[in-house]
C-alpha cells in the first residue's frame, strides 16, 4: 500500500517546509488571476517557482503547477502564457480545470503531465474519462463531495489515477461550481481565482466584539478571546428565525486518517492536502504529521496478515486500523475549529 503524499506551497519557504518534512509532491500557483489562492503575499514568480523546482527536485520531489481558473476572452492569453512558463521551467504537472486551456496543453506541450483540477468538479468516471480520451489528463483531483465507496467505485472504472483531498479546509460547494462569493464581491474562485477577496475584507472592534465584513456584509461576531476564522460567507453565522448560528456550514476540516487504508486498498494513487494560503509553519507541521500517518498506515498494511486491511467496518474505516490519538490530537490542534469530520467519506449505508 502506497499513497502519495501532496502539499500544499503558496510561497518558497512554505514549498521548502512541505518538502523537508516529507511530502512526496508539492503544488503550487504563478502570482496572478490564475490560480484559487489568488490572494496578495501568495504564490510565485517566475524566479521563485524555479528556486522551488531545483529544491524539490533535488530532493526527489514532485512539483505540480495550479491554473485551475476558467479564463474569460480578456484573461486568455494570461492562461496561455503560465502554461508555457510552467513547461519552459520543467514542472512535473499542470493541474488544471478549463478544457480549451487543456487542449492548448496539450497540444503546444504534449509531453506534459495534466491533472484534472477539483475545480473540474468531475464526480464520475465517465466524465473523468472523457477528459483522458480528449486531453491526456493522467489524474483527477476528486471534490469533496464521494463517499468511500463511491471513490473506490469510480477508480475501478477508469485508467486516470485518482487523488482525493486527506486533510484540510472543508467546503460546503461542489468545487468548480461555486459562485456565492461572486454574490457579495463580485469575484468567484472560478473566475478571478479568490474566494472572499482581500480587498473586500474589513475587520472592526466594536462594543459587540470583533466583527469581519465582506464588502459590507457582517459575517460574523467574535467575542473576546475567541478564534477567528478568515471570513467567508459560507463559514460566517447569520441570524435565521432569530436564531445565529453557522447556518451553511461549521468551522471544520476534513481530516481522512480513519479511512486511509480504505482509500489505498480502493487503487487511490494520492492523498492531497489543502493549505496554499497557510503560513510555512502550518504546511511544516501538517505534512510532517500526515508523512507520519501515512507511514504508520502503510507499515499497518504490511504486518496484517493476508487482506485484512480490506475489509470495510460499518463507519467505512478499516477495524485493525486505528491512528494513534497524538497524531489526532495534534492534527485537530490545526483544523479550523479545532476538530475535525470525515465529511462526505463517512456513508455507511453504502
Amino acid at each position: 500500500m502506497s499513497l502519495e503524499l501532496v502539499c500544499p506551497a503558496g510561497t518558497l519557504p512554505a514549498l521548502r517546509a512541505a518538502v523537508d518534512h516529507g511530502a512526496d509532491a508539492v503544488y503550487i500557483g504563478f502570482r496572478g488571476a490564475t490560480n484559487a489562492r489568488n490572494f496578495p503575499g501568495l504564490n510565485f514568480s517566475e524566479v521563485e517557482a524555479a528556486t522551488g523546482i531545483r529544491y524539490a527536485h533535488a530532493r526527489g520531489v514532485r512539483v505540480f503547477v495550479a491554473l485551475n481558473i476558467y479564463p474569460s476572452p480578456a484573461t486568455w492569453q494570461i492562461g496561455t502564457e503560465t502554461i508555457d512558463r510552467a513547461a519552459r521551467l520543467g514542472v512535473d504537472a499542470l493541474i488544471l480545470a478549463d478544457p480549451g486551456l487543456m487542449r492548448y496543453a496539450a497540444d503546444r506541450h504534449p509531453a506534459l503531465r495534466l491533472h484534472l483540477s477539483v475545480q473540474g468538479s468531475a464526480t464520475n468516471w465517465r466524465a473523468i474519462e472523457l477528459y483522458r480520451r480528449e486531453f491526456g489528463i493522467q489524474r483527477a483531483v476528486l471534490p469533496r463531495v464521494l463517499s468511500v465507496t463511491q471513490v473506490a467505485r469510480l477508480v475501478k472504472r477508469t485508467a486516470v489515477e485518482i487523488e482525493v483531498f486527506g486533510f484540510g479546509s472543508l467546503c460546503v460547494m461542489v468545487e468548480g461550481r461555486c459562485a456565492l462569493s461572486s454574490y457579495a464581491t463580485g469575484h468567484s474562485p472560478n473566475s478571478q481565482g479568490v474566494c472572499s477577496p482581500a480587498h473586500a475584507v474589513r475587520w472592526d472592534e466594536t462594543p459587540a466584539g470583533r466583527e469581519s465584513r465582506l464588502n459590507g456584509i457582517l459575517i460574523d461576531r467574535y467575542a473576546p478571546g475567541e478564534a477567528a476564522g478568515y471570513p467567508t460567507l459560507c463559514k460566517g453565522r447569520f441570524r435565521v428565525n432569530d436564531v445565529v448560528f453557522h447556518a451553511l456550514e461549521e468551522p471544520t476540516s476534513l481530516n481522512a486518517l480513519d479511512v486511509l487504508p480504505t482509500l489505498a486498498a480502493s487503487g487511490v494513487k494520492a492523498i492531497k492536502v489543502e493549505g496554499r494560503q497557510r503560513s510555512p509553519a502550518y504546511v511544516g507541521q501538517v505534512t510532517g504529521l500526515l508523512r507520519r500517518a501515512l507511514d504508520l498506515c502503510a507499515a499497518a498494511a504490511r504486518a496484517a496478515p493476508g487482506d485484512e486491511l480490506t475489509g470495510n467496518a460499518s463507519d467505512g474505516s478499516i477495524e485493525p486500523w486505528a491512528p494513534p490519538a497524538d497524531l489526532l490530537a495534534a492534527l485537530d490542534a490545526l483544523a479550523e475549529g479545532r476538530t475535525h469530520t470525515l465529511g462526505a467519506y463517512h456513508r455507511p449505508w453504502q
